[in-house]
């Protein structure tokens, strides 16, 4: 009952058969414990997530540079040890992109993950790069894209009955690329700032339980700040993150929860 309280808000006046369904469908996210609802099935989101990984890989130039592959490598599998029962069938696969003064990066499901080139210039240890990382997984394990294409399926659908009733979980190509914008100049998702910030407060638990200091998410937010200030117009994938003092008074918070998670980790490695 407590679960169905939960995600009352998703439910409404639909029908008690309906419901059903979606309790199915209404998840807890990891570290927060938020309440979620997918009208998506992960076999799709995942297949198709793959799916444009691979057109990624073909239309973006990857780095041949041995030691960003090197640092990519090592940091990433450390993280994706410990989100192994939140991503226990992901197909790991770290891939540095070419592309000198993007600060970017992202994840996808099914375990992708790229980040480009200009970011290794900011996060320049491998405690900063780890945050970048576990940020973008995080992302994935609380299935925001899940959450973001189940919205799409309910409006498409003109509510959750009828998203339900004409093709429960049923994705396209095109939603999901429409998506990841790979069509745009710009590559990577767009999260709403209460996303952004749970991926931050996830992040800094799955890097504190991989023995990276969590501390070092304030020196790069710090850094990150720096790069952008006196730019009239952020870079865009800033724009959709929490400010940077609101960002920072949250990591603060969550300061003792990760350093506790680091410290057992030091201790029991």
């Amino acid at each position: 009952m407590k679960q169905m309280n939960a995600c009352r808000p998703f439910f409404g006046a639909v029908s008690l058969a309906v419901t059903a369904i979606l309790l199915s469908g209404c998840t807890s996210v990891p570290v927060t414990g938020r309440k979620a609802l997918h009208v998506v099935s992960d076999e799709d989101v995942t297949r198709l997530s793959v799916d444009e990984f691979k057109n990624m890989k073909k239309s973006r130039r990857i780095s041949r540079d041995p030691a960003k592959k090197a640092r990519l490598e090592a940091v990433g599998s450390r993280i994706a040890d410990v989100v192994f029962w939140d991503m226990p069938n992901a197909d790991w696969e770290f891939v540095v992109f070419d592309s000198p003064g993007e600060v970017n990066a992202f994840a996808m499901a099914g375990g992708k993950v790229g980040v480009f080139s200009g970011a290794f210039d900011v996060a320049t240890t491998d405690d900063e790069l780890a945050v970048i990382i576990a940020h973008e997984i995080a992302h994935v394990t609380a299935k925001h894209v899940h959450e973001m294409l189940s919205q799409q399926a309910v409006l498409q659908g003109g509510g959750i009955g009828l998203a339900v009733a004409t093709g429960y979980g049923t994705l396209t190509q095109v939603a999901v690329s429409t998506l990841y914008r790979l069509g745009s100049g710009m590559v990577g998702l767009s999260f709403n700032r209460g996303k952004e910030s749970e991926a931050d407060h996830i992040g800094l638990i799955y890097m504190a339980r991989a023995g990276y200091n969590p501390r070092a998410a304030i020196d790069l937010w710090e850094k990150i700040d720096q790069l952008s200030s006196g730019k009239s117009v952020p870079p865009e994938w800033l724009s959709s993150h929490p400010s940077h003092e609101d960002r920072l008074l949250r990591l603060y918070g969550w300061m003792n929860e990760a350093e506790e998670v680091y410290q057992k980790t030091r201790t029991e490695r």
